[in-house]
């Protein structure tokens, strides 16, 4: 469950038809930033830091340095996003069609709806018996939905709701970007992702009747990160352990390649 949100709700409607696959009717609610508070302090960081740092520079896993020997180098905490973004899909349209009716080899001529026909000779080599055809061309008309509820990493990656902690938000969430550096998400980045996940437009359109694309929910949460650096002074070597600024958890470390639009991992900033 999220936490208070920023800014009221509000949406965009556009009912014009717009160009290239962009559908010709949009809804689109305002994105929403929030920023999880820091619960943990760095001293526990620190603590647990110092519990773990044998570990990071142990050989063949069993070979540890002297605990003298690895040194704290900095703790720098930063912000890590996840984008949660919910939307549909919807179309309706026509597309074009042929049926064919079976009729007696005798007749000539049918009147179907007030329209005549003339029968054709049937293709149907399977057919046992012989038999003339009526073909009558028109369209068809079908509706399709589909849905995405998605919880997303700054690579765009599907994250599981239990790798995402909870926590009160800051009241000034700008303030704290802002004082810590952050290079927030690109706008339309999450736009894109769920757009590239549920708008897959039929490939046998003739015309269109409505479509819709629609997105009720769109969020960018920072969640405070620990990084923690260590240095092994006889060989210079540097290594780091992550943690959780909400429940101080390690966060084992992945690489990530960045959203569209290019949002790569930060560096750690100074100190505030």
């Amino acid at each position: 469950m999220l936490t208070e949100t920023i800014s009221d709700e509000k949406i965009v409607v556009s009912t014009e038809p717009m160009p290239g696959n962009e559908p010709s009717n949009e809804k689109i609610v305002e994105r929403k930033t929030i920023v999880y508070e820091t619960l943990v302090d760095p001293t526990v960081i620190r603590v647990a830091g110092e519990k773990l740092k044998d570990q990071l520079f142990a050989r063949f896993g069993f070979l540890k340095p002297k605990p003298e020997d690895i040194q704290l180098v900095s703790i720098d905490k930063y912000y890590e996003p996840f984008i949660v973004i919910s939307g549909r899909y919807v179309i309706d349209y026509y597309r074009k069609c042929a049926y064919m009716v079976k009729v007696d080899k005798e007749v000539l001529e049918a009147i179907l709806l007030n329209n005549k026909f003339e029968p054709e000779q049937s293709t149907d080599s399977s057919a046992k018996d012989y038999h003339n055809v009526i073909k009558l061309e028109g369209e068809e008309r079908l509706t399709k939905e589909a849905k995405a509820s998605l919880v997303l990493d700054r690579s765009g990656q599907d994250v599981a709701l239990d790798k995402l902690s909870s926590a009160p938000s800051e009241r000034h969430p700008k303030k704290i970007l802002e004082k810590f550096g952050v290079e927030e998400i690109a706008q339309d980045a999450d736009l894109d992702i769920i757009r590239s996940r549920i708008m897959k437009r039929p490939k046998d359109i003739n015309r269109l009747a409505n479509e819709l694309f629609e997105v009720d929910e769109r969020v960018v949460i920072y969640s405070p990160r620990f990084r923690v650096l260590y240095r092994n002074v006889k060989t210079g070597e540097d290594k780091a352990i992550e943690f959780d600024g909400v429940t101080g958890k390690r966060i084992q470390q992945s690489k990530h390649a960045g959203l569209p639009g290019g949002l790569p991992v930060p560096p750690p900033p100074p100190p505030p």
